[in-house]
């Protein structure tokens, strides 16, 4: 696990954001608070100074047929709050090797270790016809996937009795929210479980709220159904007392993750390389994404698992956009294949660089909440590997999904492309109704903790503005320009084919800056839709987020005598090219109230 660990790439805002989030929960359980303890409980072992001396040293290792007393209060033993909560959905676990399988249960033990306890949902289909015979396999599978992760030791695992209730099932669930077909009538057990940091584990059956027959149930809404109780959105009567332990755990409960392991992988993706959506925007895309889906999987032009195969990622989309609607805009979904959630480096191959393989998405995803390689990264910058079937594959099989933001483009490149102005045309201003100028502003000098001399910005780009990106409420944003390349002869000076894509202003707001992937989503807009052969930009060379930009540019070019790195996205860039790139990025007056730029 400790290499799983130190092998993400963990920024500093990252490591932050975890051990605030993480670490008062561990400190509670004990983790991290040794000295502490051991001081508390062994006064006499302790140095004046707070060193430990070596009798106790030797003490801290637990002792065969000993218990060791903890001194927090019994209070403190029985509820720690918050404590937060993976809702892992896995399916199909017959097409599981007991291999594989294990790694999976090893990744859970080690999310355990990490703060995030989860709670599994089986899910076998409808492979079964009849009900017995299905609610047998589905306890066989929980009981192997148990006993795969009680492999690892303690607290283990516990394949809980169902709290799910079926109600009313000729009332069709509408929305996430409303749902009455499936509530949690008795969460107890589970519970329980959580409580003692069992891992859950749930067949995908429930019982009757009038007669108590045992069904099987549609394992997507079950997760629902659970995400709606341990959220605090169930209205339906539970028949927990308010005062009660296991009501007082409910609202300590926190939803942090939603896991979909499932054989075929994450969301496609037929206009990337990468044939995955290694991000997906749910807000902006989950449209296209069902469109595409539902498509696939009724069209003659497919095979039968084929279209089956398109209906299921359908299902695991579904179920990622109806759970994220339930949860805060930071929580986030993880689709992947079971064979990549088992990932881990073996010592075999601690010293073969070269055969190192991928990175736990799962780890990965808990400790920086980014996907394992970013969707905003060039082809050939992706690592690959081998798909499910054995095929080489580029760039990771595992999606992340976000709630997301909204995307405003001017002009919108799916019914105007962008291209350089004509002659006679209507050009888009910042000054137009609907762009809010005040609100960019403060996006830009947020971001970039400097005043824009606005009245300055606004003349030198009011007759090449090329468009404008917006994500969200103003969060992020990208303006773009057509930049003339000084110097150019008369007869060089009216055509449009000379005049150079440029990226004037980047931003994002310092509170979103490293969070909800808002700078992956305007450059992916920015490189995908509105420039797709190419832009340029440039960034002075202390540029922190320099990085950032070297991984996502197919080239850089560093001024010699000039505070200035030119960075671009433009394939086989030509040289005549590369000279009006240079020519642009070394002329562009920058617009800053402080005037800084005099001393570059």
């Amino acid at each position: 696990m400790l290499v799983s660990v130190l092998e993400t790439k963990v920024t500093k805002r990252d490591a932050r954001s975890y051990m605030n989030r993480f670490v008062p929960l561990l400190e509670r359980k004990g983790a991290t608070s040794f000295k502490q303890r051991a001081a508390q409980s062994r006064p006499g072992e302790v140095e004046n100074n707070g060193a430990f001396t070596k009798s106790a040293v030797k003490g801290l290792a637990p002792k065969t047929g000993k218990t060791c007393l903890d001194p927090r209060p019994a209070e403190d033993l029985t509820l720690q709050e918050p404590f937060y909560v993976a809702l892992v959905k896995i399916r199909a676990p017959r097409e599981i090797d007991d291999s594989t399988l294990g790694g999976v249960a090893k990744t859970l033990s080690q999310l355990r270790k990490l703060g995030l306890i989860s709670i599994l949902v089986v899910d076998c289909g409808a492979g079964e016809r009849d009900g017995t015979a299905r609610r047998k396999a589905g306890i066989m599978q929980a009981n192997r996937i148990a006993t795969a992760i009680d492999a690892y030791g303690g607290p283990g695992s516990r394949v809980i009795d169902s709290p799910i209730t079926i109600g009313n099932l000729a009332d069709t669930p509408t929305s996430p929210f409303t749902s009455q077909s499936l509530f949690i009538s008795n969460p107890q057990g589970l519970m329980t479980a959580l409580q003692e940091e069992t891992i859950p584990i749930i067949p995908s059956f429930g019982y009757t709220a009038d007669t108590c027959l045992i069904k099987p149930v549609d394992a997507d809404e079950a997760i629902l159904a659970l995400l709606r109780q341990l959220s605090g959105l169930q209205f339906l009567g539970h028949g927990v007392a308010e005062d009660s332990q296991t009501m007082k755990l409910l609202k300590a409960a926190e939803v942090y993750r939603l896991i979909i392991l499932d054989p075929l992988g994450g969301v496609p993706a037929n206009n990337r390389a990468t044939e995955r959506h290694l991000f997906l925007n749910l807000e902006q895309e989950f449209q296209e994404v069902e469109d595409d889906l539902a498509a696939a999987s009724t069209s003659c032009l497919f095979d039968t698992e084929l279209r089956k195969s398109n209906a299921q990622h359908l299902k695991n989309a579904e179920l990622a956009k109806n759970a994220l609607s339930l949860l805060p805009p930071t929580s986030s979904a993880v689709i992947t294949t079971p064979d990549e959630a088992a990932k881990e480096r073996g010592p075999e191959e601690m010293d073969l660089v070269g055969t190192k393989r991928g990175q736990n998405p799962l780890i990965h995803n808990l400790l920086t909440d980014k996907p394992v390689q970013s969707s905003s990264l060039p082809t050939e910058r992706l690592k690959t590997g081998l798909s499910f079937a054995g095929a080489p594959q580029i760039g990771s099989l595992t999606t992340l999904a976000k709630r997301g933001m909204r995307l405003a483009i001017f002009p919108d490149p799916r019914i105007t492309p962008w291209r350089p102005p004509q002659p006679g045309e209507r050009r888009l201003s910042l000054t137009d109704p609907s762009i809010d100028l005040a609100r960019l502003v403060n996006l830009i000098e947020d971001s970039f903790d400097r005043k824009l001399d606005v009245d300055h910005y606004l003349k030198r780009i009011q007759d090449n503005l090329a468009g404008v990106i917006i994500a969200g409420e103003y969060e992020g944003g990208a303006l773009l320009t057509w930049e003339k390349p000084p110097g150019l002869k008369d007869s060089e000076a009216s055509d449009a084919a000379r005049l150079v894509p440029y990226l004037d202003k980047f931003a994002v707001l310092r509170r979103s800056q490293g969070a909800g992937g808002v700078a992956d989503i305007v450059f992916n807009a920015m490189v995908r839709g509105c420039f797709p052969d190419g832009v340029c930009w440039r960034s002075r060379k202390d540029n922190p987020v320099n990085k950032w930009y070297f991984e996502r540019s197919r080239g850089t070019l560093k001024f010699s005598d000039m505070n200035w790195t030119m960075f671009w996205t433009t394939p086989k860039l030509e040289e005549q090219r590369l000279r009006d790139y240079e020519s642009v990025c070394r002329g562009v007056e920058p617009s800053w109230a402080d005037r800084k730029h005099q001393l570059d």
